[in-house]
């Protein structure tokens, strides 16, 4: 019996407008290598998965403001063109969230873990993983929810600066705002203006207490919860490496041992009862030792191809074995491996890689994207690049303060740019 039943295609998920997600080419590639035919529902203008040789057909998506209703639309018109109940894979928690809202009025046509319909937007709104947190007990950055900008600064104060900001819905932020989900506040008064922000964001401002990164700090848990919540495949892995540094998206990751993430990853799953995919981002306190868990996203990881066993399996094809009925096999972990995102890290795509390496775009057996992506990534750096370089001289020249003047001191948002 082969590893997937290739009789049930699957469709990749996602609205939001992210070009080189290159998780969602390598979810492509892992079902499209298992002889799947996969269908794509995403935005590719520009992107490197549109080239890859295992994509069967592209959909045309629903807008990233879309509501729940033109979401099933989109995804009614998709299955009547497949033709056959296939397994869904949501790739960013806005899709995720409406799939798993949606799943009686989607069966019939689409394969899903059956959990509380609630729960993926629970554990992926930020307000909500707090509360989760401290029900199950697991380790959670001391946070804050202030209702007034006034109160933003107060609390900012409280927790002690610096602070983390966190939107509790970032799949809410509207594109081209300039609001992050998550970044890091070193003043009072730039908590108290972040909120003021708060109705354009759509989502309640948090505050959390700023765990500093370090050496064996970060750390992510990449996994499958089965039809009986045991959690399958997937395993720990240590980041080396993000981008933006400190606090973006995993460049450069290794599957390593630890048996506490293991063991908080299976406690948060199993109490509240969830099934499907899971991606999870831990950072170890420097001071106690105890591993926080930060994120709780309820659908793969960009990087999720590291957590590839002996026996083949990973998080996308458990769910897709698993839905259609086909054992798990118990494939070993390979501890070690590594995953490099090449156009983040780019040295570290050249290192030898003694542990065996999956890098995020090129693959001998899928050329396409990889050669793809260096074009089209240097063309989106150097348009960066412009208009940076167009704001600058846009902005006014200043007059240089006269040398008897004693020179102010650096804010800390200088300081942050430089």
């Amino acid at each position: 019996m082969s590893l997937l039943d290739t009789r049930v295609p699957a469709v990749v998920l996602r609205i939001d407008r992210n070009p080189f997600h290159h998780g969602t080419l390598g979810a492509v590639r892992s079902l499209g290598r298992a002889g799947v035919d996969v269908h794509v529902v995403a935005d590719c203008a520009g992107s490197p998965v549109a080239r890859s040789r295992f994509v069967r057909r592209l959909h045309a998506p629903p807008s990233p403001d879309a509501s729940a209703d033109e979401v099933l639309t989109v995804l009614r018109r998709v299955a009547a063109q497949v033709g056959r109940p296939a397994v869904l894979v949501p790739m960013d928690d806005a899709t995720a969230i409406a799939a798993a809202r949606m799943r009686e009025e989607l069966t019939g046509s689409y394969l899903l873990p059956v959990m509380p319909s609630a729960l993926p937007e629970r554990v992926a709104d930020k307000a909500g993983l707090a509360a989760v947190c401290a029900s199950v007990g697991v380790p959670h950055p001391r946070t804050e929810v202030p209702d007034t900008p006034a109160r933003a600064a107060e609390d900012a104060l409280r927790l002690g600066l610096p602070v983390v900001a966190k939107w509790s819905r970032p799949w809410l932020l509207p594109a081209g705002s300039g609001l992050r989900s998550t970044q890091v506040l070193h003043t009072a008064r730039e908590a108290r203006e972040l909120h003021a922000r708060t109705a354009e964001a759509g989502s309640p401002l948090l505050l959390q207490a700023y765990l500093p990164p370090g050496t064996d700090r970060d750390w992510f848990f990449h996994g499958y919860a089965d039809r009986t919540g045991t959690v399958r495949a997937g395993g720990p892995g240590r980041k080396h490496l993000s981008w933006p540094r400190g606090a973006g998206l995993t460049a450069v990751g290794r599957w390593t041992p630890n048996s506490e993430v293991i063991a908080l990853a299976e406690r948060v799953t199993g109490e509240l009862g969830y099934r499907g995919i899971f991606d999870l981002d831990f950072r170890r306190c420097g001071a106690t030792g105890r591993y926080h868990l930060l994120d709780f996203n309820p659908r793969p990881g960009a990087q999720f191809r590291l957590f590839t066993d002996s026996a083949g399996l990973d998080v996308v094809r458990a769910l897709h074995a698993d839905l259609t009925g086909r054992p798990l096999p118990d494939g070993d972990p390979v501890t070690g491996r590594a995953f490099v995102v090449e156009n983040y890290a780019p040295l570290a795509a050249l290192r030898p890689a003694p542990g065996g390496r999956e890098l995020a775009w090129w693959a001998g057996d899928d050329r396409a994207p990889g050669l793809a992506m260096w074009a089209l990534w240097a063309r989106h750096v150097s348009g960066r690049l412009r208009r940076r370089l167009g704001a600058a001289a846009e902005v006014p020249a200043q007059r240089p303060a006269p040398r008897a003047v004693t020179p102010s001191l650096t804010t800390n948002n200088e300081k942050a740019s430089s």
